[in-house]
């Protein structure tokens, strides 16, 4: 009987402890907040509405950043005046300037 007692102990303790794993597991995940904002559909619609508003801007920030400097490294090959790129390029630099002063 000691040694059946002792090996319910041993399989109580270790279920207490994958129980405390499970819960941190799920405090972790904030499932209770993600359960909440599924109840509120309003919430969630503004939160997406506003990340979106983000990530927009950061896409057009991006780009605008890229812009510059692929014109700024088409300027710069233009003063090297490369024989056979240099007409493209400074064709291609007047054509991007008209477009950004419009």
């Amino acid at each position: 009987m000691a040694v059946t007692g002792g090996r319910q102990h041993s399989a109580e303790r270790a279920l207490i402890e994958k129980l405390e794993q499970l819960s941190l597991a799920v405090e972790k995940m904030k499932l209770a907040e993600y359960v909440d904002l599924l109840h509120r559909p309003a919430r969630l619609m503004y939160i997406n509405f506003l990340a979106g508003i983000a990530r927009g801007m950061g896409a057009a920030a991006g780009w605008a950043i890229l812009a510059a400097l692929l014109v700024a490294v088409l300027r710069n090959l233009v003063r090297v005046n490369l024989p056979l790129v240099g007409s493209y390029i400074a064709d291609l630099v007047i054509l991007v300037q008209s477009q950004l002063a419009r």
